[in-house]
């Protein structure tokens, strides 16, 4: 690949992460919860409970902020902390009813505007797309 086209490349593939991040970022809003209150609090309705520590790992935000989001999210009455019954060093985060309650009220609408932002390319586009950025993301880790 000679270097103008993974240049142009990047530029596209920038400009639709912004679009896609930015239509997501507006349906959740709706929700009345920030896009990564929602990161998490999809991530543990789907995960189940997780060590808070790992929580930035998964959703890829700074793991200073962490703390922060899941204080507002314990603050809402969303989510819980628990503590490792096998090493206190260890607190789990875990959505709790109320959260539950509120990602089943809201998660089908969001997969539903994942789904029609990505309607564009076929079924075998998709998958490709996938593969692609697989290939991109774990050979140059």
């Amino acid at each position: 690949m000679n270097e103008h086209r993974a240049l142009k490349l990047w530029v596209v593939w920038s400009r639709a992460h912004s679009v896609v991040v930015d239509r997501l970022k507006a349906d959740v809003r709706d929700s009345k919860l920030n896009f990564t209150e929602f990161a998490v609090l999809e991530l543990l309705e789907h995960k189940g409970p997780q060590p808070i520590q790992h929580i930035s790992e998964q959703i890829l935000i700074a793991s200073g902020s962490i703390t922060y989001v899941v204080d507002k999210l314990e603050k809402k009455g969303l989510l819980s902390r628990n503590p490792c019954p096998n090493d206190r060093r260890i607190i789990y985060a875990d959505i709790t009813s109320t959260g539950s309650e509120l990602m089943q009220a809201i998660f089908p609408k969001h997969q539903r505007e994942i789904e029609s932002i990505f309607e564009v390319l076929s079924e075998k586009e998709q998958e490709e797309m996938i593969r692609m950025l697989k290939k991109i993301g774990f050979e140059n880790e």
